[in-house]
Formats: structure tokens, sequence, C-alpha cells
């Protein structure tokens, strides 16, 4: 496995994306933590939400850039009626497919075209960049859902992780 697909599925700077997920419900996915500005339903509603944008842009889909930073997490009623057992599975069909990509290496330095904010020129990377970049914004926010599960006595998981 490359370092890139263990960046996005793998254990390269964190416990996998499995086992941060792992045995999880509706009661600790839902909590409301004082101070925390999302729970852990919303925080991967808003993995999602880029791992979808970023397949859009790889696969050619000029989806358009959120006009508002609210517009990326789940704000409205509608965005929430998934069970977190259904948005996991998106999440992880998601994370295979750009998984599968990375292990493409004549994709990886194709040029796609990421829509930006509004009133900002459009950008251009190579897919390897676009996936760099998600993997990334994954492991902030993975980071965030493993705070989030300490606060609530739901760390580590049954198969382990990082205490420190």
């Amino acid at each position: 496995m490359s370092e890139l697909e263990e960046a996005l599925v793998g254990e390269s700077a964190h416990v996998s994306p499995e086992h941060i997920l792992e045995g999880l419900g509706d009661s600790v996915v839902n909590r409301k933590i004082a101070g925390a500005p999302h729970t852990i339903y919303e925080e991967l509603w808003h993995i999602i939400f880029w791992l979808e944008m970023s397949l859009d842009w790889i696969a050619g889909a000029e989806t358009p850039y959120p006009a508002k930073p609210e517009e990326a997490f789940p704000w409205k009623p509608e965005n929430q009626r998934e069970s977190w057992g259904q948005l996991s599975q998106r999440f992880f069909r998601g994370i295979e497919e750009a998984a599968a990509i990375a292990r493409d290496p004549e994709r990886l330095n194709e040029v796609v075209r990421c829509t930006s904010r509004p009133g900002q020129p459009v950008r251009t990377m190579t897919v390897r960049e676009q996936l760099e970049s998600l993997a990334a914004h994954d492991a902030y926010h993975f980071g965030r859902i493993v705070l989030l599960r300490q606060l609530c006595g739901a760390w580590p998981p049954d198969a382990g992780g990082f205490t420190w």
C-alpha cells in the first residue's frame, strides 16, 4: 500500500478511519459536547461532503464550492436524515474509491480543475495533490472525532487506539 493510500484508509498518521468510527451508536454520535461546535455525526458528514466534492473534481465534474462554511456541514434538517450506519457506509464507499484512485499511478499526475471560494479563480492541481489535500483534511477532522469520543468516554474503540 502506498503512503498516499495509507493516509486515506490506513494508519499512516493516526488510527485508521475504520477504527475511529468503530462501535459508535446514535447516543454518542449525536451528543452535543459543551464548547464543541459539532457532533461526531456532523464531523463525519463534513468529511463526506469534501470527500464527494474531491471525487467529483477528480471525475471532471466542477461541483461548486460552498458559498458559506456552514454549507459544508449538515445545517439543514434534511441533511441529517441518514442513520449513522448509512452515513458511515457512505464514507467507506467513497474513501475506498479514493484509495483505488491512489493505487492507479497513471491517474495521479492528471490535472483536475477544482472550484474555489466564490470570487476566486478556479484552481488546478494533480489528482495526487487533490488526494493529499483530502487525506490532510480527513486527518484533521478524524482528530476532532477522536477528541469528541474521548470527551464522551468512548475512546479507545475495542480494536484499540492511541490514548495519548
